[in-house]
């Protein structure tokens, strides 16, 4: 008797603890990766880790939000985020860096403006399908740091006039003319590309050798990957 009030008791702290493995651990998709798909598994994953909290970047004094995929004027030619899509977002301490930039240029008469940073998993997979190159396209086997909310696309403008700075090709130009190194250009746009570079740097980015205008935060396996839309992002409490 007694070993069966035993055995009860161990399976009653079994089963108890299955919610909550199931709340820590988000389920794996076919890749094998644990994407956070709920933005109630989200929340709970911040009562332990407030530092990963998404922060919108519409809080960042004169920054200019361009989602390009928000709207037709990117290389798929339509719709990727829902096109009233008005910011977008970066963890908290990526954030941080990206507002000491953005203060940095600030002093120099120069805006950031925001071409991409959070990206909803579920999109990477519709990029993978169409590009297949990983120097231009996050392979969905392994996310990206736009799916984990520590990667950024982003260029200059002049504050005044909110001219882009001329910069060596338009975002998502999948050539040789956009790499960080590349030297066949004007010294006017090889210098903004610099400044641009050597700003980031500064504050703890990592240029993407292949893309001008892709910075990202190192420590990836850190973070997450999440595929949460933007509306239910907005929705969470601050903490």
């Amino acid at each position: 008797m007694k070993a069966v009030l035993k055995l009860t008791a161990i399976t009653g702290i079994f089963f108890g603890v299955l919610p909550f493995l199931s709340a820590q651990n988000p389920p794996l998709n076919a890749y094998g990766l644990p994407v956070l798909k709920s933005d109630s598994l989200y929340q709970k994953n911040l009562t332990d880790h407030p530092e990963k909290k998404m922060v919108s970047l519409v809080n960042i004094p004169g920054i200019i939000i361009d989602l390009r995929y928000a709207s037709t004027n990117n290389f798929m030619h339509r719709n990727l985020y829902p096109e009233n899509t008005k910011t977008t977002f970066l963890r908290k301490r990526v954030y941080q860096a990206l507002d000491s930039v953005a203060i940095a240029f600030a002093k120099k008469g120069l805006v950031l403006v925001i071409f991409d940073a959070y990206r909803p998993y579920h999109v990477t997979e519709i990029l993978w399908n169409d590009v297949k190159d990983e120097r231009y396209a996050a392979n969905p086997a392994k996310g990206s740091g736009h799916n984990r909310g520590i990667a950024v696309d982003l260029t200059l403008a002049d504050s005044k006039t909110k001219h882009l700075l001329p910069m060596p090709t338009d975002f998502d130009n999948f050539s040789d003319t956009a790499h960080q190194d590349f030297i066949g250009i004007d010294a006017i746009r090889i210098r903004n590309r610099e400044l641009l570079k050597r700003t980031m740097k500064k504050y703890g980015f990592v240029p993407l050798s292949s893309e001008w205008w892709h910075f990202s935060w190192p420590d990836q396996e850190n973070f997450e990957i999440l595929d949460i839309r933007f509306d239910q992002l907005n929705a969470v409490p601050k903490y």
